[in-house]
């Protein structure tokens, strides 16, 4: 690989692993994991969250949602909705004292995304999941077209 191919490489995981970081780091000095901020995330964005849909959408490991998410109903932040659950995929949502837990958990959450997009602007933000979505997309299908 040529070094310009590979600097390119080295900056594009840095910057998405920094990326990663700072909501991790953001997570720890709200006092709640990376993995519990996307539970609630993903809770604020569908209304609810299955431990496939999470997984799926963040590429994790079943068995670490699945500690999370049981954790989370055993601490009464999350109840079973049969609602939004589909065969045996078991959907939740947050309880009454989960909605109380996350409310200032994803007012904080969205005073930080909303500073950074000010400093971005909509249009760069736009362009930057435009671009990382087509990144994604291509490393995909090369990783399929590896495998077979």
């Amino acid at each position: 690989m040529k070094i310009e191919s590979q600097n390119l490489f080295n900056d594009i995981n840095r910057a998405i692993i920094k990326c990663r970081g700072l909501y991790s780091a953001w997570s720890a000095n709200h006092g709640i994991s990376y993995h519990e901020m996307l539970v609630i995330y993903t809770i604020r964005e569908f209304g609810f969250c299955t431990q496939k849909h999470i997984c799926d959408s963040y590429l994790l490991p079943r068995q670490t949602m699945n500690n999370v998410i049981s954790g989370m109903r055993k601490n009464g932040l999350l109840v079973y909705s049969s609602e939004h659950s589909v065969g045996r995929e078991k959907a939740f949502v947050l309880s009454d004292k989960g909605e109380t837990y996350a409310a200032p958990l994803l007012d904080s959450l969205d005073i930080l995304e909303s500073g950074a997009l000010e400093r971005l602007g909509s249009e760069k933000m736009a362009m930057l999941i435009q671009l990382l979505s087509e990144y994604d997309k291509a490393l995909y299908t090369v990783m399929e077209v590896k495998k077979e």
